[in-house]
């Protein structure tokens, strides 16, 4: 309460220490009453409370704990005659800073292993979560940008400053709302449901050297290395990093306990290449070899511009074998389909982008973002696929050997304007983006396809393909906030205008048996479009910007044409698209634990080129493909509703989501199989299709002391989905339900071990409208331990299993596999030093067998999937980071 006048104080922060040394046991802040109730857990006999508000002295007490519930009764705090800006609270190690939009964290409050990185910090702190794949939360909401001294550390990959970045350089921890520069730079509420860390260097620790070097070997030829290295100079900061291995990782992890193989089977791994963090490195499945390379430049002039920029490497070689077998589904009829492929892919990636900001003035502000790419790469194909009818005759045959070159020059410029006026918050901004892309491709190509049957024949091809795309495209933006309510209730108004051209250059040449070269040029299967995408789309919006209300809604008018031209068939076809769109939200925080928010949007999707043109695509003789110029454009309508109740302070509570999706004219394909079962495919449109999501989760805290804790968890998701497709002329509407409940609880003893054991399943539901089809259920339990032991002190021992049950997949693939990672880590040299043996699959189980259908079929496909090895590394880091504006004589200084 105020000492004075006797109100209650909303927002104090309040928290206890030990006497012993400061250290922070639990913090709360006060509700709107000046009630709060300090929850927490301590052997202590007494601890010391503090109470911290702005434009008050700070008030401390010392607590004797008698009993499990201590009574302080009405606390009075007393104004001081200076008042603070922020809320913060005092004490020789002040733990936490509450402001209004940022939760600060005294790194020094904070106790941690030796040689603790910011992974390892952020671990301890009240609120965050750190998953194995050092994926963030804060408050249950995900962190998806991590700076260091406020700006972007080697782009967008957050691991790469939380793993090798030491808590022992880092002041303190910093967690806001994501905003873009011109967001905070306006004032604006930002992404509320995304996260922002700033990881702040200590002003006496920002001059100097420090990084990190690793390198393993293990059976089967399996290999890592990789390096980062970084100076700081006040501003100035320049960093570069390198590696590689055979592991299907990037390389980043150092050789560190579990982080050596960084989730190796959680990393994404396409035909566009592995992507981890937000970056793709090289191209293909399977197992891949991977180097990588880059620097990062970062520096600031005067007090209002800053550069930086950064070059980044990437290549790999991938190799792949693939088997698939399929059961068709006609509605009179099914047919059966096997095939084998082998792949090899080789490419090299170069990608330079850059930052620059200035601040004219307080009013004025300038973002320019540039970025160029290059790649080239080369890859080999061989597919082998035959068919048979359901008596298991033999109705067509093909086999593919393919090769290609190919090379992508692409560069891309944001200019963000932003202009503020008056003092009610209002604002004006431009934005302008240019795009132009080049991609050249080479592509020799031999089949042999048979088709039996009543009227047998063999189509055989050797081709030479050359192809060209060229994309040029730009986008400007103007958006206006009038204020309406100062800093409360917005107008705004938008517009946007953008315009891509594409030339697609496909030429085709046969080989000429007479010239022994490519010379004969096939008019079916080459192509010249030239295709223009111009759109542009006015808006008008209503913003509300409370304290605890925050309310959007908006509505524009999409006004589109798209256009195409074959100059070798000289035809065109122009389609105009217009729709209105709106978009609105709604949320509302009831307190720093409760929040709700929903909202309702409408979207118009135009259909593609591809989907428009009427050219026939003959490249694969028993997958022919057209297009439909007389599609409608797709309209969706979707409305959310989010709740979260959760008690940071003791790391307990509920999140839930519930989303439904429906489309009208939706673009689905109509594929009809004749009677050799060869497919010929178009696009139409058809309404009914929808999609629901939703999920509920529950985590719940107990500290049984205070080194030992028990975390429960338990959640359900459910995704239902209704399509309508076409088989063989059929209409037909297809239903499917996912079930997928999940439950673990963890059990921590601080610096000794940690256990967590976890279960999830997976049900599938197929049904279907029409009596032609079969309903079916599919199901999959997986059963996951998470082991970590960190006694004695300098030895880690950490083990990852799965087991993994797929009942339902064909005979001949696999259905059980237990999936079992260990790695033992041994620190030395004063913690700078670890020694790693990593066993991967140690029972050699690993398989990545997997079902899946649709109405159309049933499908199993198992491919290559790194197998078991055993690797030795051995990884240093090291710090010379001294005083601001001084550094240590003599190169490294190692610590």
């Amino acid at each position: 309460m105020d000492g004075a006048q006797n109100f209650p104080l909303e927002s104090a922060t309040i928290y206890a220490e030990k006497v012993s040394d400061s250290t922070l046991i639990t913090y709360t802040i006060s509700d709107q009453n000046g009630d709060f109730q300090l929850k927490g857990f301590s052997q202590q006999n007494s601890v010391r409370i503090n109470i911290s508000y702005t434009g008050y002295a700070p008030y401390s007490e010392l607590v004797t704990l008698t009993s499990r519930d201590v009574a302080l009764g009405t606390l009075k705090l007393q104004t001081q005659s200076e008042s603070l800006k922020t809320v913060t609270i005092t004490g020789s190690r002040a733990p936490i800073t509450i402001k209004k939009d940022t939760l600060e964290f005294n790194v020094a409050s904070f106790k941690t292993k030796k040689g603790a990185n910011v992974e390892d910090l952020l671990k301890e702190l009240p609120g965050v979560e750190v998953d194995d794949e050092g994926n963030i939360t804060v408050n249950g909401k995900s962190v998806n940008k991590v700076l260091v001294n406020g700006k972007a550390f080697f782009g967008d990959d957050p691991t790469i400053a939380t793993r090798n970045l030491t808590k022992d350089i880092i002041e303190k921890i910093q967690v806001t709302d994501t905003k873009t520069k011109s967001e905070a730079f306006t004032g604006e509420k930002g992404d509320q449901e995304n996260k922002t860390i700033n990881i702040t260097i200590d002003e006496e620790k920002n001059k100097g050297f420090f990084g990190r070097v690793a390198a393993g070997g293990g059976t089967d030829d399996r290999f890592e290395y990789a390096g980062i290295i970084n100076y700081f100079d006040n501003d100035l900061r320049l960093s570069a990093l390198g590696g590689g291995n055979n592991l299907n990782s990037p390389g980043f992890s150092f050789g560190e306990l579990q982080k050596m193989y960084g989730g190796a089977r959680s990393i994404s791994v396409s035909d566009n290449g592995i992507n981890f963090g937000g970056r793709n490195f090289g191209g293909g499945q399977g197992i891949t070899n991977s180097r990588t390379g880059g620097a990062n430049y970062a520096d600031e002039f005067g007090k209002d511009s800053e550069i930086s920029a950064d070059y980044f490497y990437s290549a790999a070689n991938s190799f792949n074998e693939e088997r698939i077998s399929r059961e068709n589904i006609l509605p009179d009829n099914r047919f059966f389909s096997e095939k084998r492929s082998e792949s090899i892919s080789n490419s090299d990636n170069h990608g330079v982008n850059t930052r620059f900001e200035t601040k004219i003035d307080s009013t004025f502000l300038i973002n320019i973002r540039p970025q160029f790419n290059y790649s080239i790469g080369e890859s080999r194909l061989n597919n082998e696929e035959e068919t048979r009818n359901v008596d298991q005759e033999l109705t067509n045959t093909s086999r593919v050997d393919n090769s290609s070159k190919r090379d992508r020059i692409s560069f891309e410029n944001d200019l963000l304007v932003t202009k503020k006026y008056g003092t009610k918050g209002g604002y004006v901004r431009l934005s302008i983006r240019n795009n132009i892309n080049e991609t050249n491709v080479e592509d020799f190509n031999a089949s042999t396809t048979q088709i039996f049957g009543e009227d047998p024949q063999t189509i055989i091809r050797d081709q030479f393909t050359d192809s060209e795309q060229g994309t040029t495209g730009y986008n400007i933006g103007i958006d206006w906030r009038i204020p309406l309510i100062e800093k409360k209730l917005f107008l705004g108004l938008e517009h946007s205008y953008e315009n891509e051209d594409r030339e697609d250059r496909q030429s085709v040449f046969d080989f000429n048996t007479t010239t022994q070269d490519y010379t004969d040029f096939n008019l079916q299967q080459s192509t010249d479009f030239n295709n223009r995408n111009e759109r542009q789309r006015p808006e008008v919006s209503m913003n509300y910007n409370g304290e605890k209300l925050y309310a959007r809604v908006g509505g524009g008018y999409v006004i589109r044409t798209l256009e195409s031209e074959d100059a070798l068939r000289d035809f065109t076809f122009s389609n105009d698209f217009n729709a209105f769109e709106l978009s609105s939200y709604f949320g509302y925080t009831f307190n720093d634990k409760m929040r709700i928010s929903t909202g309702y949007s409408i979207n118009n999707n135009a259909p593609s080129v591809s989907q428009l043109s009427p050219f026939v695509d003959v490249s694969d003789p028993l997958n022919i493909q057209q297009g439909n110029p007389n599609l409608k454009p797709t309209n969706d309508h979707r409305v959310y509703f989010n709740f979260n109740n959760y008690d940071f302070q003791s790391r307990s509570g509920i999140f839930s989501y519930v989303s439904v999706n429906t489309s009208n004219d939706a673009v689905t394909a109509r594929t009809t199989v004749d009677e050799n079962f060869v497919r010929t495919t178009t696009f139409t449109n058809v309404d009914g299709v929808y999609n629901l999501y939703g999920n509920v989760n529950y985590n719940k805290t107990k500290k049984l002391d205070t080194i030992r804790s028990l975390r429960y968890r338990a959640g359900m998701n459910v995704n239902a989905n209704r399509n309508v497709n076409f088989n063989n002329d059929t209409q037909y509407a297809s239903r499917t339900i996912t079930y997928r409940p999940n439950i673990g609880v963890d059990f921590i003893w601080k610096d000794l071990f940690e256990i967590k054991p976890s279960y999830s399943l997976s049900l599938s539901q197929n049904t279907f409208n029409i009596d032609l089809f079969e309903d079916r259920d599919y199901m999959r339990h997986e059963f996951t331990l998470r082991t970590t032991t960190t006694w004695p002190e300098n030895l880690e021992w950490n083990n990852d299993i799965d087991f993994i049950n797929n009942p339902d997949v064909a005979q001949g693939f696999q259905q059980n596999a237990v999936f079992w990672n260990s790695t033992l880590a041994y620190s030395f040299i004063k913690d700078k030093a670890i020694a790693t043996l990593k066993v991967y699959d140690l029972l050699g189980q690993n398989t990545n067998a997997r079902r899946s259908s649709t109405a159309a079929y049933i499908q199993d496909v198992q491919s290559t999937v790194l197998q078991q090895y055993f690797l030795l590394s051995f990884s240093y880091k090291f710090n010379t980071l001294g005083k601001k504006g001084e550094s240590r004589d003599g190169g490294f200084f190692f610590d």
